[in-house]
């Protein structure tokens, strides 16, 4: 698929002291709605991933965690119909704050080997394996 616009998104593991990791729901109205992902977002022009994700965790999740703290583990390049998915995804054990749902999503706190049990969109779905074989 050449000529694609590549589309460049953060993600992050947030793992908690049980080892659990944070999952969002996509809400109603949000394209693949109803399916789970790791919390993050959009790259702006002149924003590092990093810099997108501690952006995101405060406006999603009302969290706030520094550069220092989040750990690259992999990426997914997925092809969806009408872009490039580039998505890197971090770890991050430190915050402040407890997160909270603040654009209307759901979110769970799930055990590694139970990640598989939630639909992800197909870009997410490769990280899960790569998250439990770190976990």
């Amino acid at each position: 698929m050449s000529g694609a616009s590549i589309l460049l998104v953060s993600a992050v593991a947030l793992i908690d002291v049980d080892d659990r990791v944070l999952l969002a729901q996509r809400p109603e109205g949000k394209s693949m709605a109803g399916l789970w992902e790791f919390p993050g977002g959009k790259v702006q022009d002149g924003e590092t991933p990093e810099a997108a994700l501690i952006r995101e965790l405060d406006e999603e999740l009302g969290i706030d965690t520094y550069e220092s703290c989040l750990a690259p583990i992999g990426f997914a390049s997925h092809a969806y119909d009408d872009f490039h998915l580039l998505m890197p995804l971090f770890v991050c054990r430190v915050w402040q704050g407890t997160p909270q749902p603040r654009e209307g999503q759901t979110l769970a706190w799930v055990r590694p080997n139970a990640l598989r049990d939630y639909p992800m969109p197909p870009a997410d779905v490769p990280l899960v394996a790569q998250l439990q074989d770190l976990l």
